[in-house]
């Protein structure tokens, strides 16, 4: 099947010269008992003949979990901490660009909390956790700008659902994390006020939307990070960076509070330096939310009590688990040294005992010119409201027409303007069925495509983008190219299905190894067998490290 002419022009050039075709406590979170060993680390331990598990200075261990140790045991205090951490992000942002705004409040909110630690009060499972927000995602205290001209010194009356949950928790805000206007790109390239660089290269993008949330923990700005993901948003540059990053089934986590994009595909996820990481955060962020009638009424599981400490692993820990490969994510036009690691993994699972399997999804080539004309259309619509009047900055103008149009001229910037343009074109009257519809159509294909392959397998595998980092400006020209690097990941929010991406290897860069990330697909809401499988691999997966040499 094919969009073919169906599609408007631009879509039908991307189908044809596409590179590929086709107050909370420790009873209240259950890992804050029996999680504490993650922490601390192991010595060589031998899984199977083929599998090591890493010393200790190597493997991804929980920050989380040893902030709070250093906390409860007196090493540090939360000030300590913080400091620390504040002198890193200074430090290091001169270079990498991560942050819009710090934080002023973070160190006396880490003095409140060292009069709780000294009072032996109940510590939230966050606790002295330092953590970025993608600034999408409003906040009480600091501004909140989507990246763009147009809501430049904005100060939200209120915090987002999932901030207000982490502050609740313990964890301290400390920066406002840079990003493509309003979500609208891949490499942070198109965010108004800076360009964020990756910190294995600075020559090199950190991907996109959410790069700058990805880029400050791979940096160790901060320990963890909000971002939002509408077509790959932090599953790509958690790839580009050599982070975790997780993005929830749609529902899981409450919208309210994060600027619109594409209603229908936005999902808040998170950052961490180990799989651990994220299983924590989310646990802190799910559950339902009466200000979000999307989010969902499902329990929310003690996901991070599920992972197994590495000290518990049997001989083949994913025995029986069946994995499969997406066959069409490892053609002709992706990158060979992606191909190469995501193979590796591969056979690295089968050693675990996981049974692998090439799984062909026939609409996967469909998903990225659907997602396109849906989610600018749902942009269309959605940034509407910026207008100089309901919200936005306001143009000087002679009259009504004039000022709408100043403000949103000036306010919104190029990617903006174009998504905004194709939206509409998409949804205007005689069009409307020739390409909106006829992308919903799509979208349900691709949903069944992915229902019938989950009922053969447990989790499905794929890269979490066709190559490693590029260089900064090397597709700022060539939009259709920077969309096509989204290929790996739309199909999994058109479906609504959550996935995990986990550095898994390095492909050779100019002069310097680049990391990759392999992304693991799981059915709507079973997120706990995704993160059992990605804590397995990344504890076991050897001597790979995953921290910039740069730092």
């Amino acid at each position: 099947m094919s969009m073919g002419s169906s599609l408007c022009p631009a879509f039908s050039t991307f189908t044809k010269h596409s590179p590929l075709v086709f107050n909370r406590n420790v009873h209240a979170y259950p890992f804050l008992r029996n999680c504490n060993c993650i922490a601390r680390g192991y010595s060589q331990k031998t899984v199977d003949s083929n599998v090591s598990v890493s010393e200790a200075p190597t493997r991804p261990h929980s920050e989380i979990l040893r902030i709070r140790e250093s906390l409860l045991s007196r090493e540090k205090t939360a000030v300590e901490i913080a400091e620390d951490y504040l002198s890193r992000l200074k430090e290091r942002e001169t270079k990498i660009k991560s942050f819009l705004y710090v934080s002023e409040h973070a160190l006396q909110e880490a003095e409140q909390l060292d009069k709780m630690v000294a009072a032996k009060s109940p510590l939230g499972p966050l606790a002295g956790v330092p953590f970025g927000i993608k600034d999408n995602l409003c906040t009480l205290d600091m501004p909140s700008t989507g990246g763009s001209k147009i809501l430049e010194g904005y100060r939200p009356p209120f915090d987002a659902t999932c901030v207000r949950k982490m502050k609740e928790a313990g964890a301290l805000a400390i920066g406002k994390t840079n990003l493509d206007e309003f979500g609208m790109g891949s490499s942070t390239e198109n965010s108004a006020f800076q360009v964020t660089s990756n910190p294995w290269d600075l020559s090199k993008v950190p991907g996109g939307s959410s790069g700058g949330s990805a880029a400050c923990v791979a940096a160790r700005q901060c320990t963890c990070s909000l971002g939002s993901d509408t077509g790959g948003s932090i599953r790509q540059p958690a790839s580009f960076c050599g982070v975790v990053g997780l993005k929830p089934s749609y529902g899981r986590v409450s919208r309210y509070g994060l600027m619109a994009f594409a209603s229908s595909l936005d999902v808040v996820g998170c950052f961490g330096t180990s799989v651990m990481d994220t299983a924590i955060l989310l646990e802190v962020i799910s559950g339902q939310d009466s200000l979000d009638a999307t989010s969902s009424l499902l329990q929310v599981p003690s996901y991070s009590s599920l992972l197994p400490s590495i000290g518990s692993l049997e001989t083949k820990p994913l025995d029986g688990l069946r994995i499969g490969l997406i066959k069409e994510t490892v053609v002709d036009g992706v990158d060979s040294g992606v191909v190469s690691a995501i193979f590796k993994a591969a056979d690295h699972l089968q050693v675990l005992g996981a049974k692998i399997q090439e799984v062909s999804l026939l609409s996967f080539s469909l998903g990225l010119p659907a997602y396109y004309i849906l989610a600018c259309s749902e942009a269309s619509s959605n940034l509407a409201r910026y207008d100089g009047i309901r919200y936005g900055n306001r143009a000087p103008a002679d009259d009504l027409v004039s000022m709408y149009g100043n403000s949103r001229s000036q306010g919104f910037g190029q990617e903006v303007k174009r998504r905004i343009l194709m939206g509409t074109y998409a949804l205007s009257a005689g069009y409307y069925d020739a390409f909106y519809k006829k992308a919903q159509q799509v979208r349900t294909i691709v949903q069944t495509d992915f229902k019938n392959a989950l009922k053969d397998c447990d989790l499905l595998i794929s890269p979490a983008a066709p190559t490693a980092a590029y260089s900064i400006g090397e597709k700022t020209n060539d939009p259709l190219a920077m969309y096509a690097g989204d290929l790996m990941t739309v199909n999994v929010n058109l479906a609504g299905l959550p996935a995990l991406v986990v550095p898994c290897g390095f492909t050779a860069g100019e002069g310097q190894k680049l990391p990759v990330g392999l992304q693991f697909i799981a059915a709507a809401f079973d997120e706990e067998r995704m993160l059992r499988a990605g804590h397995i691999f990344e504890q076991t997966i050897g001597d790979l490290c995953f921290v910039p040499p740069l730092l």
